[in-house]
């Protein structure tokens, strides 16, 4: 059995995934993108009798964030976030209220990720690879054969590219750069929907394959 687990949390009305990852050996853990349902997560964490030490973010749209507050509040852990993504973060009671939500302010970033860093979970290092398109800060988290993906590539389609700072150019650019050169064996953990395979999406998602143009 692994030393590494990750624990998928489809969370909230966006049918939302995040993340609990964690070393077995330290039992230190992360969040990825804690949604809407902080409750849950933290639940888990209690569960499992793992330590909460960091809150990483693909990106900053509304579904991804809206637990990250209760989540500081809860545990005080830093929260990691790019730069680029910030005005979006922050935009968050708008976004909220477009909706229909009453929203508070997210609580500020305390660490800037970095293309090209790591990020680090128990024994456990990460890649941040900086994959914009879906959004302009957006990046993902690359390593042990995984990448957490965020809104870029999911099972059998790719990220929408029509909400504020989306580009259809750039994300295919960011597929194929980031996401096509990693081994077709790489679990991807996607934002919403069911893992999937740099393999498996490479031969049959209809994006990738010339059958279905992104708009």
């Amino acid at each position: 059995m692994s030393e590494l687990e990750v624990v998928a949390l489809p969370n909230g009305q966006f049918a939302q995934n995040c993340y609990l990852v964690a070393d077995r050996g330290t039992r230190e853990a992360v969040l990825i993108d804690p949604g809407e349902e902080p409750a849950m997560f933290l639940a888990e964490l209690d569960t499992r009798a793992w330590t909460l030490r960091a809150v990483w973010l693909t990106h900053a749209h509304i579904d991804h964030i809206m637990g990250v507050g209760a989540v500081k509040q809860a545990t005080g852990v830093p929260i990691h976030l790019h730069a680029l993504d910030r005005p979006i973060y922050d935009a968050l009671p708008q976004f909220g209220a477009w909706l229909g939500m009453r929203l508070d302010p997210a609580p500020p970033p305390d660490v800037e990720l970095r293309p090209g860093s790591r990020v680090t979970v128990g024994r456990f290092d990460f890649d941040v690879r900086f994959t914009p398109g879906h959004s302009p800060g957006s990046v993902s988290f690359s390593g042990h054969d995984m990448v957490f993906g965020g809104d870029v590539l999911f099972n059998g389609s790719v990220g929408r590219t029509d909400l504020p700072g989306g580009d259809s150019a750039t994300l295919m650019a960011t597929i194929q750069s980031q996401f096509l050169s990693l081994p077709d064996s790489t679990t991807v953990y996607s934002g919403h929907g069911p893992a999937t395979t740099i393999g498996v999406e490479r031969l049959t998602n209809p994006f990738l394959t010339g059958a279905s143009p992104i708009g």
